[in-house]
């Protein structure tokens, strides 16, 4: 449960540090403002108790879209069967996979119980890449270790791309889940994307 509040944390607010357009080069120290803000927005915004169901998924969606490349992230995840679909399931993939992930936030937010976030550090990788180190802290005390994958984008933007939790980055088992599936159904796009919709219908119930 910590690691599922930790990723909500980090998805929902990436955008709300973002640059305008053509904004000079970031520096470590951006990427630790933006990942503290982050991470306050994210509870003030979304986590709070008394939120209906739907309002709390509206705020989430609006957030996740704004702050994530959606089709570089579902290129990622899908891997090199990315290539070998159409265009027309492609886009598909992209939206029941935007879907899939308001809908399993949204529920993790309900069961937020004040963690804390510390930010620790941050340094500046290859470009425009930068890795923003924190702990999060329950209310036992007892402290996980957290890194943020931030990137600047052309536009001056900064958007997170992945979350490594002890050690265990969440792009790389999403997309080692979703090759998973695709072997089990010989690398039949449709027969994944089927499955999500059976997945998101089951959620919604």
């Amino acid at each position: 449960m910590l690691r599922n509040l930790l990723a909500v944390l980090l998805l929902a607010t990436s955008t709300l540090l973002s640059s305008p357009a053509g904004a000079a080069d970031k520096t470590p120290d951006d990427a630790k403002g933006f990942i503290q803000n982050l991470a306050q927005q994210a509870i003030t915004t979304v986590a709070q108790r008394d939120l209906a169901d739907g309002e709390r998924s509206d705020r989430f969606r609006r957030l996740f879209v704004a702050s994530f490349d959606l089709p570089e992230i579902s290129q990622f995840v899908l891997g090199r069967y990315w290539r070998s679909a159409t265009p027309e399931q492609q886009q598909q993939f992209s939206k029941l996979f935007e879907d899939l992930q308001v809908l399993t936030w949204t529920q993790r937010f309900k069961n937020y119980e004040g963690e804390t976030l510390t930010v620790t550090n941050a340094t500046k990788d290859n470009g425009k890449d930068f890795t923003v180190w924190s702990q999060l802290t329950n209310s036992s005390g007892q402290p996980t270790p957290v890194e943020w994958k931030v990137h600047q984008t052309d536009d001056g933007q900064l958007r997170v791309t992945d979350i490594v939790v002890e050690d265990v980055s969440m792009a790389i088992t999403q997309r080692s889940d979703y090759n998973s599936m695709l072997q089990g159904n010989s690398g039949k796009i449709d027969a994944l994307l089927t499955a999500l919709r059976s997945k998101i219908d089951q959620m919604h119930i």
